[in-house]
């Protein structure tokens, strides 16, 4: 049984939308595209290549994929990232998407029923962005993991992720955070069942 990873760079704020450029996803007049850049360094870049390393299978929501679509295919050979998402299957949820033009991608229309099933035919599917699909999974139960890149700014604006309408989850620490020398912390946690309410801190034991 494989595993379904959720990989997302987020503000202080929790926002998503469009990280790494300016012009990537302008919706609801974003003005802040490209916020990730001024805290990059080789250190997280290289955490971030070895993830994308490691899927066998690429999971995402329309309005990602027809990002990636416009500009992976056009980026092989000397890009080791664009090759991989070249090579790799992709999914893509969608209930309006009939001829996709990106080599290797198959459509999905039953969340619940189609993304349950890549686990039984995958050893690691990644989910990049996406942020409403991620969503959505997570009310599904579908996420194992979610790998989260912290940056240290906030945008007041923006695609936030766990917005309204977010099922509650708990997760666990899957590795300890490490701290990037951008500013950026990676966050690894696990799915961990449903939250634990109700507890009187003081009264927890020692």
């Amino acid at each position: 049984m494989g595993i379904i990873q959720v990989d997302l760079f987020l503000t202080l704020d929790g926002v998503y939308q469009a990280p790494g450029g300016p012009d990537e996803d302008r919706e609801g007049g974003f003005e802040f595209g490209g916020w990730q850049g001024a805290y990059f360094d080789d250190e997280s870049g290289a955490t971030i290549s070895a993830g994308i390393e490691r899927l066998d299978a690429l999971l995402l929501g329309r309005k990602t994929y027809d990002i990636f679509a416009g500009y992976w295919p056009a980026h092989g050979g000397a890009d080791p990232i664009a090759e991989k998402f070249n090579a790799v299957p992709k999914f893509v949820v969608s209930r309006t998407l009939t001829a996709p033009s990106w080599e290797g991608t198959t459509v999905l229309t039953d969340v619940a029923t189609e993304v349950r099933a890549l686990k039984d035919r995958f050893d690691d599917v990644h989910v990049i962005g996406s942020g409403d699909l991620v969503t959505t999974l997570l009310g599904e139960d579908l996420i194992d993991r979610l790998n989260l890149l912290l940056y240290p700014l906030v945008l007041g604006s923006g695609k936030r992720l766990f917005g309204h309408g977010t099922v509650p989850a708990a997760f666990t620490l899957g590795k300890p955070p490490r701290a990037f020398p951008g500013g950026a912390i990676s966050l690894v946690y696990e799915r961990a069942g449903d939250p634990v309410t109700g507890v009187d801190v003081a009264q927890r034991p020692q």
